[in-house]
């Protein structure tokens, strides 16, 4: 099968090439999908893309022209698929169902402890040998409330992690798991109640028209004065606005961003020379207690190696015609 991979960064090529193990005829650009670059994907019978690649109808209509009837996401999220077009013009879509739990779960946690630490103005202040301590005060995690919104894999192991710590766990998900009820004490509650007990709030579901901005302007009056609240979900589960104004006024204490409403076309990339024209980060980057990533969550080397063997293995199963259980339809 012949095989063109979007969006290719140079971390992520030589794990996809050890999969392949020239079993496919694999091809690689930078450039991300979109109406205007899917004519790169003619004469190819399968395409891969990641978050930032937009496979919407026009895409889909460009891509059916030319030729491809298979499309092997990188990523656990599709909601940068319009399935219901891909299904009308018999274009399959997979994709990489859990990875890694582990990366995206680590990292949040990673992102709770630097902010509370203040680990990111401490390190600079210590680099111009400004050993002060004030302004850095944190809080110990031990007894903490945290809530955590979707409980699934990646929920999970946050809860584990947390749960280390001796947190009392708050989970809110549309379907409980007992395991997390019985292993490590969590309690299911609604949205708002989550938001008023928890001390950190750590977003893990996925982008769907149910959650699409559920972190508003109104759940955020909900919060306790002063929240921790991280994302490592999708941009778009959150009112980046009303976030702002909540941080501004002092309700949320601090940010983590793993993920930006608006990263396609400014994430993956040096900006450095050509920043983005984008109010909203702008502001963001500027305030001492927010702290951004730049959709990195994933990238460690177990979830690249996994990463690259389900996309590679999505092939074989189309190619062979095998049953594949990682196909996704509109239905999901």
């Amino acid at each position: 099968m012949k095989l063109l991979v979007y969006s290719a960064r140079d971390f992520e090529i030589p794990y996809l090439k050890q999969a392949n193990q020239g079993q496919h005829s694999v091809h690689f650009t930078e450039e991300a999908l979109d109406p205007s670059t899917a004519f790169l994907a003619k004469g190819y019978d399968a395409i891969s893309i990641f978050s930032a690649d937009d496979a919407c109808s026009t895409s889909l209509s460009a891509l059916n022209d030319h030729g491809v009837k298979y499309i092997s996401l990188r990523s656990v999220g599709y909601d940068n698929v319009d399935l219901p077009a891909s299904e009308q013009l018999n274009i399959r879509v997979a994709n990489v169902p859990a990875y890694s739990p582990y990366a995206i779960a680590e990292h949040a946690v990673s992102l709770m402890l630097a902010l509370n630490r203040h680990l990111i103005e401490a390190h600079k202040r210590v680099r111009k040998y400004n050993f002060k301590l004030d302004g850095l005060e944190g809080f110990d995690l031990y007894q903490k409330t945290i809530g955590i919104v979707g409980t699934g894999k990646i929920g999970s192991v946050v809860a584990k992690i947390m749960h280390g710590f001796e947190c009392t766990l708050l989970g809110y998900d549309l379907k409980k798991t007992t395991r997390l009820e019985n292993d490590f004490n969590m309690t299911y509650t609604g949205l708002k109640e989550l938001c008023r007990q928890s001390d950190i709030i750590s977003l893990h579901v996925p982008l769907n028209y149910k959650t699409k901005g559920i972190i508003d302007k109104e759940l955020i009056q909900q919060m306790k004065k002063g929240v921790i609240l991280i994302n490592t979900a999708r941009g778009r589960v959150i009112d980046t606005r009303a976030v702002l104004d909540g941080l501004q006024g002092g309700r949320i204490g601090a940010l983590g961003l793993d993920v930006y409403e608006n990263e396609s076309g400014i994430f993956f990339k040096d900006r450095s020379q050509d920043v983005p024209e984008d109010p909203l980060l702008t502001v963001l980057n500027s305030l001492p207690n927010v702290l951004i990533t730049g959709h990195q969550a994933f990238l460690t080397k177990e979830a690249l190696s996994n990463i690259a063997e389900t996309t590679i293995n999505n092939l074989d199963s189309w190619q062979s015609g095998h049953p594949l259980q990682n196909e996704i339809s509109s239905s999901h």
